[in-house]
């Protein structure tokens, strides 16, 4: 199994993972993101993204492994996110009629 590295990063104004493109843009989808196999290389492509500030924050290298369906998270950390938030409501959260907010007086 081969290793690779990725550039991800939070979207500045949603906060959304991103993952930097072989075409320098910024993608929602792992599928489409530029794998480096070369560590030199993808530091500096990530010192570059790093500079983004309007745009993303947090930027940094993430291991994929790298199968015939793509490149694929390395690390369940990166799997989490992946699937995007989970700030859905659960247990009785998630029943109607459920307050939205907890009192804090």
């Amino acid at each position: 199994m081969r290793i690779g590295l990725v550039i991800t990063a939070n979207a500045l104004l949603e906060g959304d993972v991103v993952w930097l493109t072989a075409s320098g843009g910024l993608t929602r989808d792992l599928a489409e993101a530029l794998v480096f196999t070369d560590r030199a290389e993808a530091e500096n492509a990530l010192a570059q993204a790093s500079a983004r500030t309007a745009e993303i924050v947090g930027a940094y290298l993430a291991d994929v492994r790298l199968t015939a369906d793509g490149a694929v998270p390395a690390h369940f950390r990166e799997t989490f996110r992946t699937r995007g938030p989970s700030n859905y409501r659960h247990g009785k959260q998630s029943q109607t009629g459920a307050e939205p907010h907890v009192s804090l007086f």
